[in-house]
């Protein structure tokens, strides 16, 4: 061991630069070489090459939890769907019973470049975009026909009051929710009277299933994305019909759909229906989607609310009536316990994207992705004549 340089006066002391020899018993200090009483820091990494030091993360990292084999990356490169003209069917028209066509990857990648998947999904963009920087109550066209479709919907809300939960122990799943389903199929076709025109009542054999698809399913009792975008395909099928006309899209959404939203959170709440092919917290929401893609598109370019508003109690209080994202946030809310950042990460991560514009196309691009690309949601959908 060295000796302890000399101090110079008026001079800091100087740090040893020769290493501790390995015989030294005693620690020392860096700064005089005096002994010390506590133990000198390791030479070495104490962490072996096997066994590395864990990393640290912030809680809010959205890789943390993630579920394996995430396109998450392919979602963001991918592009922006844009909006398209319904392409209107010629009449007379020969109308046929919908069936199930997709059981494979192929499928579906078969089905998502066709020209009838990119007008579906051109028709959601334009009811997207139809409602955007739009509060609810903003005045609107509403046609004779839309005003029947929401009287529809609006009976179907009333046979929840009709129809009460049945008493059991299951948490989900009532089983008196198949006897509100029952009365949907047994009276769908008296309710399509309603707004079908004489011409096209042909295509009773056609739209009825994607209607009675639209509300869940009776043997699971159970409701999820795939059921909302057979909703979706119902309204598509009728603008190719030229019931509902492009003027009407507003409308569609603000009146219409909002209204099905009100129906199946009604149906949820009564009968709780089972989340069917849930991602878990990983999922946007454990029922919907397209709520949050018309809502987003509603908030871009609102001079106060920005994404990071969903955390904010007062504005979800004030303004969720108006706006179908906030709506959404609080329904959440109010059916989950816990953090929210627990129970919906990412919801909680989008809250972070600076702007509403940004949210939307992200969404869009999820939506197809994560509802139209996939094999567990598509395998149930329905194909006829007007959508092939």
């Amino acid at each position: 061991m060295e000796e302890p340089q000399a101090h110079n006066d008026g001079e800091p002391p100087k740090s040893s630069t020769t290493p501790v020899s390995p015989t030294c018993t005693s620690p020392t200090c860096v700064t005089c070489a005096s002994s010390t009483s506590f133990d000198p820091p390791p030479t070495q990494s104490p962490w072996s090459e096997i066994s590395p030091p864990p990393t640290y993360r912030p809680i809010r990292a959205p890789a943390i939890n993630l579920p394996p084999n995430t396109n998450s990356q392919a979602i963001i490169l991918a592009p922006v769907p844009r909006s398209q003209k319904v392409l209107p069917v010629s009449l007379p028209h020969t109308f046929q019973s919908p069936s199930k066509r997709i059981h494979s990857p192929d499928d579906i990648r078969q089905f998502i470049n066709s020209d009838s998947c990119m007008n579906f999904l051109g028709f959601i963009v334009s009811l997207s975009e139809s409602i955007r920087s739009h509060k609810l109550s903003d005045s609107f066209h509403e046609s004779t026909t839309l005003k029947k479709i929401v009287s529809i919907i609006e009976t179907l809300i009333q046979w929840t009051e009709e129809i009460p939960p049945a008493q059991q122990s299951s948490r989900y799943g009532n089983i008196s929710y198949r006897t509100w389903h029952d009365r949907l199929v047994e009276n769908s076709e008296s309710l399509m009277l309603l707004i079908l025109p004489e011409h096209l009542k042909s295509s009773l054999v056609e739209i009825i299933p994607y209607f009675t698809d639209s509300f869940g399913n009776s043997s699971r009792i159970d409701y999820g994305t795939g059921h909302e975008t057979n909703f979706a395909a119902w309204l598509y099928c009728l603008a190719r019909m030229g019931i509902v006309e492009e003027v009407d899209y507003q409308a569609l959404v603000s009146r219409v759909f909002v209204n099905y939203i009100e129906l199946m959170r009604k149906l949820q709440s009564v009968y709780n229906l089972e989340p069917a092919g849930s991602h878990g917290v990983w999922g946007l929401d454990d029922y919907h989607f397209l709520p949050f893609i018309f809502g987003s598109s509603q908030l871009i370019d609102h001079k106060y609310m920005k994404p990071k508003s969903i955390h904010n109690e007062d504005i979800l209080g004030n303004f969720s009536s108006e706006y179908m994202y906030l709506s959404g946030i609080v329904f959440i809310k109010k059916v989950k316990k816990g953090l929210f950042a627990e129970h919906s990460p990412l919801l909680d991560d989008i809250s972070g994207v600076p702007t509403w514009n940004k949210v939307n196309s992200g969404l869009l691009k999820m939506y197809r992705a994560e509802v139209l690309e996939k094999v567990p949601i598509m395998q149930h959908f329905l194909f006829g004549s007007l959508i092939q």
